[in-house]
């Protein structure tokens, strides 16, 4: 997937970036508690996938000319911003990075391969219905895949099943938006409207609440 840069409104941005394009950025904006994360990163692939991340949220908020106030993650893995304005979501895979902000609203990005697996595994993550109407198509199955994800990533809770709580309307492989909904948590149900990006082997899906 391409190095990508978007405005979404004057409040959200997306940024992807090609990891290995990366190397020799400096990464002097990071806060303090983010630097102690990077020094503890070891392994040299990991080190790039969140130096990639961090990067892109960086484009993300320069392009909607907004500081860098730098993130840490709640107990449930969610990033939030350390100012306490603004959310923020993060993915990675392969050699792609790529981020979303909103400065008022939760989102959820995710960045999958179009794989096999999403096919072979479909009943763990897909109802019967949604499974009817992808059939056995690794594309489709990839885009779900991501969709839920980043519908998970946007609600920002533990105990979210991917095939019990979020449920997908019918698409197909020219789909640029997804429709979707969280049902049955005990709280209030809440529909998404997930934007979904294909190139070549890649898939990379948004959402903002």
């Amino acid at each position: 997937m391409q190095t990508k840069l978007e405005k979404i409104s004057p409040l959200s941005a997306f940024a992807v970036n090609n990891i290995h394009d990366l190397k020799d950025e400096v990464l002097d904006f990071l806060s303090f508690r983010e630097k102690l994360s990077y020094a503890n990163i070891s392994h040299p692939d990991k080190r790039l996938e969140w130096k990639g991340a961090r990067l892109a949220v960086k484009s993300a908020l320069d392009l909607i000319q907004l500081p860098y106030p730098g993130f840490y993650k709640d107990p449930h893995g969610k990033s939030y911003s350390m100012d306490g304005y603004g959310h923020v979501s993060l993915s990675h895979c392969s050699h792609v990075a790529a981020a979303i902000f909103h400065r008022e609203m939760p989102v959820g990005i995710d960045l999958e391969l179009v794989r096999e697996k999403t096919v072979t595994v479909a009943p763990k993550y897909l109802q019967d219905e949604e499974m009817g109407f992808l059939g056995k198509d690794t594309l489709l199955h990839t885009i779900a895949w991501s969709a839920k994800e980043s519908i998970f990533k946007c609600q920002g809770r533990k105990g979210i099943s991917l095939k019990q709580h979020i449920l997908l309307q019918p698409f197909d492989g020219s789909s640029q938006v997804i429709k979707g909904r969280i049902s049955g948590t005990g709280t209030s149900d809440h529909h998404y409207e997930v934007q979904v990006l294909v190139e070549g082997d890649m898939v990379l899906t948004y959402t903002i609440w």
